[in-house]
């Protein structure tokens, strides 16, 4: 007791590791356990060759199931995914307004990141804003889906919403 009291003393005092006394002069209380050996590095690259595997059979059963021929999927093209886009862009009237929209849209969702970070580091409001969601999901639920003809309701509002943005075809 007095060698590890003093060697801690001069640990603190010069800021040095303890040096370590032999397993004989150890005391018959102190059980040393024998360290593991790090987990061989191909665990990881054989579970990335299982989930490939498994995507490629899944894909294949799936085709099995509808008669078709597996196609191989690749990444998509630039080309394929540019295209669309230029074809409406050409069909856009007034270009201004909308690069004007986009821009406006990517300051106002900036903007709002930023205020949701700021309100996230206030110690209670988060926890006010949880709770009022949460009670808010509850009383929608209770509200429109809990009874059948209120459930109806809800979709024929839903339905009547989309026609009325979409247009009715």
């Amino acid at each position: 007791m007095a060698t590890t009291m003093h060697s801690m003393s001069t640990t603190l005092i010069d800021s040095k590791a303890p040096v370590r006394q032999p397993a004989a002069a150890a005391s018959s209380q102190c059980v040393t356990l024998p360290s593991l050996a790090p987990p061989p590095p191909q665990q990881q690259n054989r579970v990335w060759k299982a989930t490939g595997y498994c995507r490629k059979l899944a894909r294949n059963v799936a085709a099995m199931a509808t008669g078709e021929a597996t196609p191989e999927v690749g990444p998509p093209d630039a080309q394929e995914l540019i295209k669309p886009i230029q074809e409406a862009w050409e069909k856009v009237e007034d270009k201004y307004a909308v690069s004007s929209l986009v821009v406006a849209g990517g300051v106002l969702l900036w903007g709002s990141t930023g205020l949701i970070s700021a309100i996230d580091r206030l110690p209670l409001i988060p926890g006010v804003l949880e709770l009022v969601g949460i009670g808010y999901t509850g009383w929608f639920a209770y509200k429109n889906l809990v009874y059948k003809p209120d459930r109806e309701a809800l979709v024929e509002k839903i339905k009547c919403t989309y026609k009325d943005i979409i247009g009715s075809s």
